[in-house]
C-alpha cells in the first residue's frame, strides 16, 4: 500500500503537468494567432477617424501681402510670421482635440473667434514694426479672419519670411493704435449681467524696466486690457451659447493663452538688457465674477 502510493501521486503529476502544458501550449498558440492576425481592426479605426476628421482651419497669407520690409524691422516681422503659424498649428489642434465639444457655434465661438483675435494682434505688430522707419501698411486686420475648411486641407498659413508685395488699402487697426498707450493695469473694469472676467494685475508685478523695453513693455500691457475688454465683450455676446463649460473653453481658456503669450513677450523684452523676470506666467489665468 506504501509503495502504491508514489505512484498514485506520479500519474497524478504527470497529468496535472501535462494539463497545464497543453493549456500553455494554448496560451501560446492563440497568442500568436492573435499577433499574426492582419490588422483588420486598426484598419477600420483608421478609417473611422478619418471619417470623423473635423477639417482643417485655413487662413488668409500674410506675408505676401507685405511691403518691402526695412531691414530694421525684418526680424521682428519675421518672428511675427512664424508667430502665425504657430496660432495655426495650435488652433487646429484644438479642433482635433475638442471633437464633439459644445453646440453648432462651438468651433467658431472657441476656436476661430480666439484666433482671429491672437491673428489681429500678431499682424498689427508687424505694421507697426515696419511702420517705424518705413510707411505703416493698412488694411492688414482683414487678414486675420479665418475659416474651416471641412476638407481637411489648407491652403494658405499666413506664414513665412517676408519679402515685399502690395499692401491691402484700409484704415488703421483699433488694436495698432490703442498699442501706443503707456500701459495697462490688467484687471478688468466694469460690470455685466452675465458676469465680468477678472485678471490678476501684471503691471505691479514688474521690476524696474529698462529705458530700452519701456515702449515694447507698454504696448503688450495695454494689448493686455484689450484682450480683457474683448473676453468681456465675447461673454456678453455668447449668452446662453454651449454647454456648462463654455465660458472655460471659448473665452477663458483662450484668454489665458494669449495672455501667456503677450507676459511672455514682456519677460523677454526687459532680459534683453536687465534681469529677466520669472513667474509671470502665473498671472495669465483669469476668473469668472459674477
Amino acid at each position: 500500500m506504501s509503495r502504491a502510493l508514489p505512484k498514485y501521486n506520479k500519474r497524478r503529476v504527470v497529468l496535472i503537468g501535462g494539463a497545464a502544458a497543453v493549456a500553455l501550449s494554448g496560451a501560446v498558440i492563440a497568442g500568436s494567432a492573435l499577433a499574426g492576425t492582419p490588422d483588420k481592426s486598426s484598419g477600420t479605426s483608421n478609417a473611422r477617424t478619418l471619417a470623423a476628421s473635423p477639417g482643417t482651419i485655413t487662413c488668409p497669407d500674410v506675408a505676401s501681402q507685405l511691403p518691402a520690409i526695412p531691414a530694421s524691422a525684418q526680424a521682428e516681422v519675421d518672428r511675427n510670421l512664424t508667430l502665425l503659424q504657430t496660432q495655426i498649428q495650435e488652433a487646429n489642434k484644438r479642433l482635433v482635440d475638442t471633437v464633439g465639444q459644445g453646440g453648432p457655434n462651438f468651433v467658431n465661438n472657441a476656436i476661430l473667434g480666439p484666433l482671429k483675435d491672437k491673428r489681429v494682434a500678431t499682424v498689427n505688430r508687424i505694421a507697426t514694426a515696419i511702420g517705424r522707419t518705413a510707411a505703416k501698411p493698412t488694411g492688414l486686420d482683414a487678414l486675420a479672419p479665418c475659416t474651416l475648411n471641412a476638407s481637411g486641407t489648407s491652403t494658405n498659413t499666413g506664414s513665412g519670411t517676408a519679402t515685399g508685395a502690395a499692401s491691402a488699402s484700409a484704415t488703421p487697426s483699433t488694436a495698432a493704435t490703442q498699442q501706443q498707450s503707456t500701459g495697462s493695469t490688467g484687471t478688468s473694469t466694469g460690470g455685466s449681467a452675465v458676469g465680468t472676467i477678472t485678471c490678476p494685475d501684471v503691471a505691479s508685478q514688474l521690476p524696474a524696466i529698462p529705458a530700452s523695453a519701456q515702449a515694447e513693455v507698454a504696448r503688450n500691457l495695454t494689448l493686455l486690457q484689450t484682450q480683457i475688454d474683448e473676453a468681456n465683450n465675447r461673454l456678453r455676446t455668447t449668452v446662453g451659447q454651449g454647454g456648462p463649460n463654455f465660458v472655460q473653453n471659448a473665452i477663458l481658456g483662450p484668454l489665458a493663452d494669449k495672455r501667456k503669450s503677450t507676459i511672455d513677450r514682456i519677460a523677454i523684452a526687459i532680459g534683453r538688457t536687465s534681469t529677466k523676470p520669472t513667474g509671470l506666467d502665473s498671472l495669465a489665468a483669469c476668473t469668472l465674477t459674477k
